[in-house]
């Protein structure tokens, strides 16, 4: 198994949606076995300044992360699959593909 990993910003949009949300979406619907959204505390990436998740400013950016869990060839599809939308964002962010061992899979009731 691998992880796939979307870095991005809580305020990059898609289809005037957030882009987390919308990533999370192209995954459920591609059968993917798990995803999940991670929002950061504090965070940076190579075009922008350090960005804080203070809970008393919520319009402020913070980092997210979208973690997608599947088999790889699974996943380098899905990759291939949305990259053309996601290069038409014009946004700065990050994917990486890391191995995973799974010490646990049990599976709940829907």
């Amino acid at each position: 198994m691998k992880r796939l990993r979307f870095y991005m910003s809580n305020t990059d949009t898609i289809h005037h949606e957030s882009l987390y949300m919308v990533i999370a979406k192209w995954a459920q619907d591609a059968g993917m076995k798990g995803c999940t959204i991670l929002s950061g505390v504090t965070g940076f990436g190579s075009s922008s300044q350090l960005h804080n998740n203070k809970f008393w400013e919520l319009n402020i950016k913070h980092p997210m992360v979208v973690e997608i869990i599947d088999e790889e060839s699974k996943l380098k599809a899905f990759v291939h699959e949305i990259k053309s939308d996601l290069n038409s964002m014009g946004k700065g962010f990050l994917i990486t593909l890391e191995p995973v061992d799974i010490l646990m899979d049990i599976q709940g009731v829907p």
